[in-house]
């Protein structure tokens, strides 16, 4: 497949490589089976990814329908719900991605964006120069507040809704709260840019 697959394969190419491995497996494991059919088989696969290849440097329609597009899930406006689903993606999915990346609020990015082979690029925010003082946690996500962050920011869920209130009519349209030990907040709603807002935390709170 080339150097490339090495440390980075394409959906297409990962199924290939699965199914050489069985069709190799087969012929090895069951005497009765000619060796000559597993090979035969590899072959056709290997001139199928051949094609494929060739197909997808012709031009980017047959790179998208072969290989899929990148996705942008974080904007200068914020996170990207509909992206997002668009790859089955939750708000939790794409927090756990940018962990992994060394970030670890939303606003650290100005933009983030998920290649075509599942690894997230990011584009980092310098004017964020204040570091969290703990890990934020997710409080709304599509506005579903989690009861179980509440309990960790000892805040009771009403205190939380009367929040949203504050800053938005309808708490279905929050798509995305997530607030650090700071009381630091950050408040996305339906269509609008994101905002950095300030929830009082009691006294003592930390995790």
């Amino acid at each position: 497949m080339g150097k490339r697959q090495i440390g980075e394969m394409q959906p297409f190419e990962f199924i290939v490589t699965l199914i050489i491995a069985d069709l190799a497996c087969v012929p090895m494991a069951d005497v009765s089976i000619p060796l000559v059919y597993g090979i035969v088989s590899i072959g056709c696969l290997f001139l199928l990814h051949q094609a494929l290849s060739i197909l997808e440097q012709k031009g980017k329609i047959f790179k998208k329908v072969i290989s899929g597009s990148p996705s942008i899930v974080i904007n200068k406006e914020g996170v990207n719900l509909k992206e997002l689903k668009k790859n089955n993606m939750s708000v939790d999915d794409l927090i756990e991605s940018m962990r992994t990346s060394g970030y670890f609020s939303l606003d650290d990015l100005y933009y983030a964006i998920y290649e075509s082979n599942g690894q997230l690029s990011a584009f980092e925010n310098d004017s964020r120069t204040e570091p969290p003082s703990s890990l934020p946690v997710l409080l709304v996500s599509e506005g579903k507040i989690d009861n179980s962050n509440c309990e960790l920011i000892k805040a009771e869920r009403s205190e939380v809704e009367n929040f949203i209130k504050e800053h938005s009519k309808i708490q279905k349209d929050v798509e995305v709260m997530t607030i650090d030990g700071n009381g630091r907040v950050y408040f996305k709603k339906k269509n609008t840019p994101f905002e950095i807002l300030h929830f009082p935390l009691k006294e003592g709170v930390k995790w």
